[in-house]
């Protein structure tokens, strides 16, 4: 098996299992019950499952498929960014410090930010996924 866990973490700006775990906690604890912040939060996790996919297939497609759908999976990642501030702009007006927001990192310092954050969508998905059962 090539795609391992250790792998993952050698990898520039990576996550731990531990750190996405905190990060989801400091965000479920401001969103709270808020009826607004909850509808951010679901419009993250559609923008995320769609992101998702795209990640889970993308080492199975061959060359011509990655052409093929590389514009779609950017778009959906640009979707996800937006969908993440969104729901931090949306915290900080209503006193929250969403500080997790800056810890998942910004593109504008590091392009590996940008990975991080895809990896952190699909986290959330993962989340979204078993806790449906």
């Amino acid at each position: 098996m090539k795609d391992l866990y250790s792998n993952y973490l050698s990898k520039p700006r990576s996550l731990s299992l531990e750190e996405m775990v905190r990060i989801h906690a400091e965000m479920e604890s401001e969103i709270g019950t808020d009826p607004d912040a909850l509808d951010l939060y679901d419009e993250l996790v559609e923008a995320s499952v769609r992101y998702s996919s795209f990640r889970a297939n993308w080492r199975l497609w061959d060359r011509t498929v990655k052409a093929d759908k590389d514009a779609s999976r950017t778009s959906c990642h640009n979707m996800v960014i937006i969908k993440f501030n969104q729901l931090s702009r949306y915290l900080k007006m209503r006193g929250w410090n969403a500080a997790w927001r800056d810890t998942l990192g910004y593109e504008e310092d590091d392009p590996n930010f940008r990975k991080r954050i895809g990896d952190f969508a699909c986290y959330v998905v993962f989340i979204n996924s078993v806790s449906a059962r």
